[in-house]
C-alpha cells in the first residue's frame, strides 16, 4: 500500500529533524546546548500556574470550539492595549498559532493554489502548506540586506493565477527582522491590487529591539476585508505548552469559516485558556524585563559570532533568532557532526539547518537558525562550541 502523495512531500523539521543525534549525545553523557528551537528557559510566570491551581475544575471538559468566552475577553482586551480593535465575531481561539496559520491557509486556499512567502521563513509553513496541498512560491530575502523584504516588482513577479495569499512574519521568525512601514505597506498594496489576502504572524510582537515597533495588518483598514492575523502565548508568555493560540480577521467571513475547522477539531486547551487569561492580566513592565533579558542575549550570540572567521551575521531586530551563515559548504551535516562526534569540555550545540527555512531547492545550506532561548553564561558556552567546531570540522578533509 502506498501512503499519500502528500505525506511523501511533506518536508521534515529542520528545528526537530536531527533531534534523535540530539539524544543520542545525551545517552553518551554529553551536555547538548539546544539553540535549534525557539523553547525559552524564562519561566512561565506563576499567575498562570496559581489560575489552574485556584480555578476549582472537577471536570476537565471540552472547551466551545471558539474559545472559553473569559479568555476571548482577556485576548480583545490585550490587542486594545495596542490600538486594535477587535470585535468578538473576528476572533476564533486555536491550538497555538500553529493551528491558526494552518486554519488561515485553509480558509483562503484550494489544493493547487499559492501563497507568497519571502524566505527564509518559518520552516513549518512548509509544513502547512504540504497538509494542505498548497504550493508555497517563495521570494528570497537576502543576508546582505539584512533579510528586507525583496523589491516590489520581484514579488509581484511571484504572484500568478493560483496565488491566493502573502504570508508574512513579522517580527521574522527566524530571520529577526522588524518590517518597516515602507515594507508592510508594499504588501498591502500588493494584495489590494491582486485581490490577496494578507495573513500576517505576529506572535514575536513584544521582542523588538528596534526603534521602529511592529506594525500589526489590523492597523490598514483599507484591507480590513482581506487580512488575517495569527497569534500565540508560547513565545510571550513562556508558555509553549500550553498550545493557545487565536485567528483574528475583521472579515468575518474568514472567522466563521475558520469556526467550521475549529467545530471539526472540537475545542483549543481548556487549562491553556485558563492560563492564559491569567497571563493576558500582567502589566507591561513585565515584558520591558523579558526584553531586557532578551537583549543581553542576542548581544552575546551576535558578540561570538562575529568573533568567529567566515561567519556572516546581521544583529536582529526582534524575535529572539539570528540566522548565520557559516564557512561551510552544507550546515546540516556540521549540525549532525557536532552531535555525533564533537565536544567540548563534554558539550555540545544543536542548530537548525537553514535549508529547511526556504523553498527554493538549495538555498540556505550554508546557513543555521539560533534561537537565543538560554541565559547568557551558556549561550556564550554553546557558541564556543560552535567556533572550536568549525575549526575542527574545516580540518577533518586536510
Amino acid at each position: 500500500m502506498e501512503l499519500s502523495e502528500r505525506s511523501r512531500e511533506a518536508p521534515e523539521s529542520p528545528i526537530r529533524k536531527l533531534t534523535p543525534y540530539a539524544d543520542a549525545a545525551k545517552a553518551r553523557g554529553v551536555r547538548v546546548f539546544h539553540l535549534n528551537i525557539g523553547q525559552p528557559d524564562i519561566p512561565t510566570p506563576q499567575v498562570m500556574w496559581d489560575a489552574i491551581a485556584t480555578a476549582g475544575i472537577e471536570v476537565l471538559s471540552y472547551s466551545p470550539s471558539g474559545g472559553i468566552a473569559e479568555f476571548r475577553e482577556a485576548l480583545i482586551g490585550y490587542y486594545g492595549r495596542y490600538g486594535l480593535e477587535v470585535a468578538p465575531e473576528e476572533l476564533l481561539v486555536t491550538t497555538a498559532g500553529s493551528e491558526a496559520i494552518l486554519f488561515a491557509m485553509a480558509v483562503v486556499c484550494d489544493p493547487g493554489d499559492e501563497v507568497v512567502i519571502a524566505e527564509p521563513f518559518y520552516a513549518n509553513y512548509n509544513g502547512y502548506a504540504a497538509m494542505l496541498g498548497v504550493r508555497v512560491s517563495p521570494v528570497t530575502a537576502r543576508p546582505e540586506d539584512g533579510y528586507a523584504l525583496p523589491p516590489r516588482d520581484q514579488i509581484a513577479a511571484a504572484i500568478g493565477p493560483r496565488t491566493r495569499a502573502i504570508v508574512l512574519c513579522n517580527p521574522s521568525n527566524p530571520t529577526g527582522r522588524v518590517y518597516t512601514r515602507d515594507e508592510v505597506e508594499t504588501l498591502v498594496t500588493l494584495a489590494r491590487e491582486h485581490d490577496l489576502m494578507l495573513i500576517a504572524d505576529e506572535v514575536y510582537r513584544e521582542f523588538c529591539y528596534a526603534d521602529e515597533k511592529p506594525i500589526s495588518i489590523l492597523s490598514f483598514p483599507e484591507i480590513a476585508d482581506r487580512a488575517v492575523m495569527v497569534d500565540s502565548l508560547s513565545k510571550r508568555f513562556s508558555a509553549c505548552g500550553a498550545r493557545i493560540g487565536c485567528l483574528v480577521s475583521r472579515n468575518r467571513e474568514v472567522v466563521a469559516a475558520a469556526l467550521k475547522f475549529a467545530q471539526a477539531r472540537l475545542s483549543p486547551p481548556t487549562l491553556g485558556q485558563v492560563m492564559g487569561t491569567a497571563a493576558l492580566a500582567l502589566p507591561p513592565s513585565y515584558f520591558d524585563e523579558i526584553l531586557v533579558e532578551y537583549r543581553l542575549r542576542r548581544d552575546a550570540v551576535v558578540d561570538e559570532l562575529r568573533k568567529i572567521p567566515g561567519v556572516v551575521c546581521q544583529t536582529p531586530q526582534g524575535a529572539f533568532y539570528v540566522m548565520a551563515k557559516l564557512p561551510v559548504p552544507d550546515a546540516e551535516d556540521f549540525v549532525r557532526w557536532l552531535l555525533e562526534e564533537f565536544q567540548v569540555n563534554g558539550e555540545t550545540t544543536m542548530l537548525a539547518p537553514g535549508n529547511g527555512f526556504y523553498a527554493t531547492p538549495g538555498a540556505g545550506a550554508s546557513e543555521v537558525r539560533i534561537a537565543y532561548v538560554l541565559k547568557e553564561e551558556h549561550l556564550r558556552r554553546a557558541m564556543r562550541v560552535v567556533a572550536e567546531g568549525l575549526e575542527a570540522y574545516a580540518k577533518r578533509s586536510l
